[in-house]
């Protein structure tokens, strides 16, 4: 008689910052990209997306929300779909976000979005 397989559980990051470097992977096990960053919301002080690097050939990055993310052994597993990442906003690793692209990347992934004031971001890295 087999033995049933038991489900991996999901494990919380305590300080997602220490996976940088590490592959991203979407809920189905496909990988994204690697974690280059992590943008915390200002206005709860907790992560809020991470930034996905992919790209051979002109890398660019894309904001990932972190909720309900979990991390394995060597990756970070999010809850968007590889089909949603490659469709979402990306932006050019080497400058800043600006307002309008953080809340492209808050729409794009249908989430609430409130500026922190008159052209201010709401992310910001730590």
């Amino acid at each position: 008689m087999a033995s049933a397989a038991t489900p991996s559980t999901p494990i919380i990051a305590e300080d997602i910052k220490q996976w940088r470097g590490e592959d991203v992977v979407d809920r189905a096990g496909d990988k994204l990209g690697k974690l280059d960053d992590i943008y915390y919301d200002t206005e709860t002080d907790q992560p809020g997306f991470a930034a996905v690097k992919s790209g051979r050939i002109g890398k660019h990055l894309t904001l990932v929300p972190l909720a309900g993310a979990t991390v394995g052994h060597d990756f970070v597993r999010v809850t968007a779909s590889k089909d949603q990442v490659k469709n979402a906003p990306s932006f050019d690793p080497e400058a800043d976000l600006t307002a309008d692209e953080e809340a492209s990347a808050y729409g794009y992934f249908g989430l609430e979005y409130t500026p922190a004031g008159q052209g201010a971001r709401r992310l910001a890295k730590h």
